[in-house]
């Protein structure tokens, strides 16, 4: 069904899907790299699931769709696909320090990537750090405002004040160390309408773009997970009977 809302919304069906054109379902539209967001989602899933304990059940069921879903993935490959991989593993071998590549479980390639690095002009630096000096100037005179405020202010105002200062110092170090960096994904050829709905076919969750929002989300669930360690006992022991829900009445026919 969700496939067919894909070709009423297309005035002529071609070879490839136009990016960003209509879905058929509001406020979705073509992906344009659906099957390189797919195996870089998916990698990175199956990366942070393994930061779970193994006998977690939500592990297992995630781990095993997940892997399940990336082999279909990686099955349907784009035509002109062997071509560009040799070509983006030639810029890999040429340039190690400056291209990396994401690969998948079984080794395969699920994207690579040039870092770009643009460093910060001197007068750039210079006029930043003046304002930086200006900056801790007008906190320094604050604090001495500080002692003459009532005391049950002064908690509420010290934390916004040292907040304030923490996030300077570390915006200063920021500037002195790291220089700008960006990233140029090296995007693999587009897949075939019919190759997109087989994976469509065969994953049986919609269009590709929502089988993309899906595993995005679930990547962000892992990561809060992880996050907040939710296999580990609770701080604050629940109440007797907290947890104990209404039931059937003993002898109630």
């Amino acid at each position: 069904m969700r496939s067919t809302l894909r070709l009423l919304a297309e005035v002529k069906p071609a070879r490839f899907l136009q990016p960003y054109a209509p879905t058929g379902l509001t406020g979705l539209v073509t992906h344009p790299q659906p099957r390189q967001a797919l195996l870089v989602t998916y990698t990175k899933t199956l990366e942070r699931l393994k930061q779970i304990p193994e006998s977690s059940v939500y592990r297992q069921a995630t781990e095993a769709l997940t892997q399940h879903r990336l082999k279909i993935v990686e099955s349907i490959k784009p035509p002109g696909y062997d071509q560009w991989l040799q070509e983006v593993e030639q810029k890999v071998a040429a340039n190690p320090d400056l291209v990396q590549k994401i690969t998948t479980p079984d080794g395969s390639l699920a994207a690579a990537y040039a870092i770009l690095t643009g460093r910060v002009s001197e007068l750039e630096k210079r006029h930043y750090r003046d304002n930086m000096e200006q900056a801790m100037k007008q906190i320094k005179e604050q604090k001495e405002q500080f002692e003459k405020l009532p005391e049950e202010e002064k908690a509420a105002v010290a934390r916004w004040s040292q907040q304030q200062e923490r996030e300077i110092k570390e915006e200063q170090a920021e500037l002195d160390v790291e220089p700008e960096r960006k990233l140029e994904i090296y995007e693999e050829p587009a897949l075939e309408s019919a190759q997109i709905s087989e994976i469509e076919h065969k994953i049986g969750a919609g269009l590709i773009e929502e089988i993309v929002q899906v595993a995005e989300g679930e990547l962000k669930l892992v990561n809060e997970m992880v996050k907040s360690k939710v296999w580990e006992e609770l701080e604050e022991k629940p109440k007797p009977g907290q947890w104990t829900y209404f039931g059937r009445a003993a002898g109630e026919g």
